[in-house]
């Protein structure tokens, strides 16, 4: 049987259709970093904890870092978690920190690299990413020197790992802290060799009341104390601390039985009581949450001027803190729970009352009187 010249097999059309689909396809959107951007603020110690290691889209990392710098905040705060980047084999997956780093210059950012979360080959088998030992310590350190190479200059505060205070963030162990000071006595003097000009900063410690020996975690207070006594004085350039101010309005005498944004003067009481005047405190998260119907929320408008007058309490009374860092700026993702509710930016860049009341705050929008 004689087939006619139009009369294609099936997978030849399907070739030929792909082919054609490719071409109709647009361009991959080119993004790039611009010009150099400066922050405007009346309020240079505004900071946002943003949220981009999960985010993967490039201009979705630079729209973020645009509104940040919108908002009138120099600084922010970034997670590069340890078991994203860093092989077994000593090899380094730079490109994702690269891409945030570099809009985030661009942006006129000062960044706070926030370094965690272990490597499955770095721990024993069935431990969580939190789990980190003395094992390991060395090669948490190689990378810590590492990011702290790489970005010189344009990374400038380095904190080592997460609250770890809190049994959750220390691998579901007790918390001590003189294993972390422990941790703090190899870090620093890797980073330290690696790059000169970075600031290493401790923490951050995570706000609780649990006693010692709790299986939850340690009193952030004691465990401050504790890390001075176990010598940590000498390896750390700044104290990184959350605070939240939970139901309480930012103004709120603190205590020591009291969860609060002025809990942070206990921590500063602390410090002055060991010695460590000089050393200054970096507020790496804080905020109020308006969720509807969690119970340790606030009405939105509470949210608004807490965080304003939060804001106004630190540059009035605290000249030892560098940076009021709010969390968190926006997630990629929706959690679907109360922590949505910390957000000041959708997953799909719409900006919330609060933002809005920020970016007038600092002198980016319609005057409210701030």
């Amino acid at each position: 049987m004689v087939r006619s010249a139009y009369d294609f097999r099936p997978g030849l059309r399907l070739l030929i259709l792909t082919f054609i689909l490719a071409f109709l396809q647009p361009p991959p959107i080119l993004v790039t970093p611009g010009p150099p951007q400066a922050v405007h603020t009346r309020h240079p110690i505004l900071g946002a904890h943003t949220r981009l290691t999960d985010e993967v889209e490039p201009w979705k990392i630079q729209r973020s870092l645009q509104l940040v710098r919108e908002m009138g905040a120099p600084w922010i705060v970034e997670f590069f978690p340890w078991a994203y980047y860093h092989a077994e084999d000593g090899g380094f997956a730079w490109e994702h920190p690269d891409l945030v780093v570099e809009h985030a210059v661009a942006q006129g950012m000062t960044v706070i690299a926030r370094l965690g979360l272990t490597p499955d080959w770095a721990r024993p088998p069935d431990t969580p990413l939190t789990y980190l030992d003395a094992s390991a310590y060395d090669d948490f350190a190689a990378y810590a020197a590492a990011f702290a190479r790489r970005y010189r200059g344009r990374v400038d505060y380095l904190i080592v790992g997460n609250e770890p205070n809190l049994s959750y963030e220390w691998g579901y162990r007790l918390a001590e802290p003189a294993d972390y000071v422990a941790l703090l006595r190899v870090v620093y003097p890797a980073v330290k060799a690696a790059n000169p000009e970075m600031q290493v900063l401790a923490g951050a410690l995570a706000p609780t009341l649990e006693p010692a020996g709790s299986p939850w975690g340690l009193n952030d207070l004691e465990y401050l104390a504790g890390m001075y006594e176990a010598g940590a004085a000498d390896y750390f350039d700044g104290l990184a601390v959350h605070t939240y101010g939970l139901t309480f309005p930012p103004e709120a005498e603190p205590g020591p039985e009291l969860l609060n944004f002025r809990r942070v003067e206990l921590v500063r009481q602390v410090m002055v009581e060991h010695g460590d005047a000089e050393t200054e405190l970096f507020i790496t998260e804080a905020g109020w949450n308006d969720h509807p119907r969690w119970t340790r929320a606030v009405r939105p408008g509470q949210r608004i001027q807490y965080t304003l007058d939060a804001v106004r309490y630190a540059e009035a009374n605290w000249p030892y803190v560098k940076v009021v860092a709010i969390w968190a700026f926006r997630y990629p993702a929706p959690t679907r729970s109360y922590m949505d509710y910390y957000t000041l930016v959708t997953p799909e860049f719409v900006p919330r009352p609060i933002y809005q009341a920020l970016q007038e705050f600092s002198g980016n929008g319609k005057e409210i009187g701030g």
